[in-house]
């Protein structure tokens, strides 16, 4: 098993992974395969019209997640993580106004969103929770191409016949073996993990810079990590100069320049309590997820509705840690991905599958493994860090207010940052033995998410998502 760090942070656009991103690359995949004329229906003319139905989570949460504008953006041949989001407010008004996308390759589209985009709330299609079938037809409306889409978590998406092979461990499975062989160190499980390193006498971090150098030649690979980590550190920045209200109606302040200003002014008069750290903690995990609500560039950490767990933990090993260094940072993402790979393998971030156990539980799992390793823990240290954070987000429900990544999403960032610290240090303080082993605890998150209700895993039918205040 392999899964690049590039699978598990990718730059791209909130508010959410699965809702925004995920979307936008499905169409963007339509198009390309409209442009190939891949599998086109017998005796079908040239496209002339576009349209799109969403199902299931992608309905229910789908206006608060802005995947209407996703699909209309990746239409008209936009890509996350090339997309300006200053721009794409104009370009989706003058979409909405003409009714037409004029993607390059393919000739104008008709697309009238109001019409053409149907938000479908009673048909939950069967592979996925966050599912979409995009359709495009010729000039006299007769059916082009049809193809349905999944959008399974941290801004991957599988076609229906790609998510039919890899549950019956088909030819996607025999693939992903065969490309495994590529690699040294191709663990598949925290054992062989752990088993790999005390073989080669090897690092986590080092054993994951090898497999991602077989990829490409070693100064790109670091030039690309480095990129991540400007990424990451450029949001929270940014997070950290912003006011006002975030969109979407509920009327949630910005709060995190406002704190960030406070812990600022009591260091400077020396009169902060000790546990100030956490608040440290809190306020750059809550940049990084008030730009997402916003629709700013993110990274997905392994989603976006987690994006701010691993940046914060990174920002507190850079600003915070006695010996900390460039190289470490580095390897502390390294770590980062190498867990969060693990979970996505054997389990699932996809917070419409499992929870939010699947995406603040992985995120704090990752960050709790990548500051471990960052502060000189041992590979069983940092095995063990992973599961204490993962282990104490069990049965985390996925409820957001309005189905907006708000409430309780941003401050849920904080805390798993802050748990992430916690279980870091407590590993650092034993010798990496413990009771339960991070696959058993993977496990357990998967069985979890299987019996969770529906209604707790992102369509905002349950918890605090209807316990709102009466007002």
């Amino acid at each position: 098993m392999f899964l690049s760090i590039f699978d598990i942070f990718k730059i791209g656009i909130g508010p959410s992974s699965s809702h925004t991103m995920g979307p936008m690359s499905a169409a963007a995949r339509f198009l390309d395969d409209l442009r190939t004329g891949r599998e086109r229906e017998p005796g079908a003319g040239e496209v002339a019209a576009v349209t799109c139905s969403l199902h299931g989570s992608l309905a229910f949460t789908g206006k608060g997640h802005a995947t209407d504008r996703a699909v209309i953006l990746g239409l008209a041949g936009c890509l996350p993580h090339t997309l300006d989001p200053d721009a794409a407010e104009t370009l989706e008004a003058e979409i909405r106004a003409r009714g037409v996308v004029t993607p390059d390759g393919l000739p104008e589209l008709r697309f009238r969103p109001d019409e053409d985009l149907v938000f479908d709330y009673d048909l939950t299609l069967p592979g996925h929770a966050n599912g979409m079938i995009l359709r495009a037809f010729d000039g006299s409306g007769h059916l082009a191409l049809e193809e349905t889409y999944y959008s399974i978590g941290g801004g991957f998406v599988m076609t229906a016949a790609e998510i039919e092979r890899r549950d019956r461990g088909g030819a996607d499975q025999l693939r992903a073996e065969k490309t495994a062989e590529g690699f040294p160190f191709p663990f598949g499980s925290a054992a062989e993990m752990l088993a790999m390193g005390r073989a080669s006498g090897k690092t986590i971090a080092e054993m994951k810079w090898e497999n991602e150098a077989t990829l490409m030649p070693r100064a790109e690979l670091r030039e690309k990590v480095v990129a991540i980590a400007d990424a990451m550190r450029g949001c929270l920045h940014r997070g950290l100069e912003q006011t006002g209200e975030l969109p979407g109606g509920l009327k949630v302040k910005r709060r995190a320049r406002a704190i960030h200003d406070q812990l600022k002014a009591e260091a400077g008069r020396n009169i902060a309590q000790p546990h100030v750290v956490n608040d440290w903690l809190s306020v750059y995990a809550m940049a990084v997820n008030e730009e997402n609500a916003a629709g700013g560039r993110v990274v997905t950490a392994p989603t976006n509705g987690a994006a701010g767990v691993v940046p914060a933990v990174l920002k507190y090993y850079e600003t915070h840690c006695v010996g900390a260094t460039a190289d470490g940072a580095l390897d502390f993402l390294m770590v980062a991905a190498a867990i969060g790979g693990l979970i996505k393998h054997n389990a699932s971030i996809s917070g419409a599958e499992v929870g939010c156990q699947g995406e603040v539980g992985s995120a704090a799992a990752m960050a709790a493994a990548g500051l471990c390793a960052a502060l000189g823990g041992t590979n069983a240290q940092v095995e063990n860090a992973a599961e204490i954070a993962l282990e104490h987000h069990l049965g985390m429900t996925c409820d957001p207010v309005g189905g907006l990544v708000q409430v309780p999403c941003i401050e849920r960032n904080g805390l798993g940052a802050i748990k992430a610290v916690s279980a870091a240090s407590l590993a650092l303080r034993g010798d990496g033995t413990h009771f339960m082993p991070l696959d058993n605890c993977i496990e357990a998150m998967r069985q979890t998410g299987i019996d969770m209700s529906e209604r707790y895993k992102e369509t905002s039918r349950g918890g605090l998502a209807v316990n709102l205040p009466e007002c």
